[in-house]
């Protein structure tokens, strides 16, 4: 994603000078919105496909698999390549299948040893850098894929930690399936009542493309430091035991820049979203603390609710301001994985804290990315020239 630039100012005058220094420019530069990129339609469609795995799994008292079914369903959504209705289902139910087997395993390695939850999210983490080889749009549903898997993780590993809560690992497959399932439903209503015509792609302004791309040393050494980022993230919050430690991978997975070519505008709005999303989170989670009985249950259920509005509104502002759907986002996912879990305010201040550590190292994996990016366009410069 690139930086928007300004418009040229033609008549003539000076920009009037900077109110507040270099540090309020950039401010203002991360939380610059962007009119045209506002699409409520989106948003509302969202949610009013996301209240039926909310009312289901009300209806039958299994709300720890609400998550997973929102994500396959958000997931498919973004992955739709749009064209003929036979294409578009087959490519959602592969990307749904792949979806449910990356489930079950961040599930079932979510209630084992924190050295083979550290090791496979290395190696979640790195197979999904890499397949940038195999176009923009194959990385992009990868990265989706490897975000679920650190979720899915955490998430598992606090369901096994949990004593009144029974997760299994293949119902949370199958909630997943059926969120991508629903919405190969949804395309297929949309493509009968529009007379069976190809459709576009829901979310136009994800990229396309197919074509392959040569990975270069950079790429690669790229994809290994964010990997190894994810590796040291799960590995101290696991291994130490950390309290509501599984904020600081997510932190870290939100906070990073997917890919080397991304820009420091892009970054810094992720790592400010990432913190506005746990702050808002914790605050909210504060609101059950003393709640008991009928009122916990209404409480906890309108904050499934508050959480899907969040969905919504990331889909709705997705293109508006990156920083704000980041913050959208992060503050939904925080909200459903600890809404199980007791709060107080030194669980609030341990929630914050681990995202803070979380989201530095995102910030230190985005300057070595910089080094590294600034060495490769070096040696290029001074390589001599290839002989006729």
């Amino acid at each position: 994603m690139d930086e928007r630039g300004g418009m040229a100012d033609t008549s003539g005058r000076q920009p009037p000078p900077a109110q507040g220094g270099k540090a309020a420019t950039w401010l203002s530069r991360v939380f610059e919105v962007s009119p045209a990129g506002l699409n409520w339609p989106r948003g509302v469609m969202f949610l009013d496909v996301a209240l039926v795995p909310l009312i289901v799994f009300w209806a039958i008292g299994y709300e720890q698999y609400l998550l997973s079914a929102v994500f396959g369903l958000l997931f498919a959504a973004l992955e739709d390549p749009g064209g003929s209705y036979r294409s578009r289902a087959w490519h959602i139910a592969l990307f749904g299948l792949i979806g449910a087997g990356v489930t079950a395993l961040g599930f079932g390695i979510g209630g084992q040893d924190w050295g083979w939850m550290a090791l496979t999210a290395f190696v979640v983490t790195l197979a999904a850098g890499l397949m940038v080889a195999f176009g923009t749009r194959r990385f992009v549903n990868a990265l989706l894929l490897n975000i679920w898997f650190i979720i899915a993780l955490a998430l598992g590993f606090g369901l096994h930690d949990s004593a009144h809560i029974t997760s299994y690992a293949w119902a949370q497959a199958v909630s997943w399936a059926g969120g991508s399932l629903l919405w190969i439903v949804i395309t297929f209503l949309w493509w009968l009542s529009h007379g069976r015509r190809d459709r576009p792609q829901p979310v136009a302004e994800l990229p396309g493309d197919t074509a392959r791309r040569k990975l270069t040393r950079p790429m690669i050494m790229f994809a290994v430091i964010r990997a190894l980022v994810m590796f040291a993230t799960v590995a101290l919050a696991f291994g130490l035991n950390l309290d509501h430690g599984l904020w600081m991978p997510i932190a870290a997975m939100v906070a990073m820049k997917p890919s080397l070519e991304q820009s420091t505008l892009v970054a810094a709005q992720r790592l400010a979203g990432a913190l506005i999303g746990a702050v808002a989170a914790a605050l909210l989670l504060l609101i059950p603390t003393s709640e008991h009985g009928l009122k916990l249950f209404a409480v906890t259920r309108g904050l499934e609710m508050v959480a899907l509005i969040l969905f919504m509104h990331g889909a709705a502002i997705r293109f508006w301001n990156y920083a704000y759907y980041c913050a959208a986002i992060a503050a939904a996912v925080l909200i459903l994985l600890d809404l199980q879990q007791p709060s107080d305010y030194a669980a609030e201040g341990y929630r914050v804290l681990w995202t803070l550590c979380g989201a530095g190292l995102g910030v230190l994996v985005m300057l070595l990315a910089g080094l590294l990016g600034k060495r490769a366009a070096k040696r290029t410069t001074k390589a001599p020239p290839h002989p006729a």
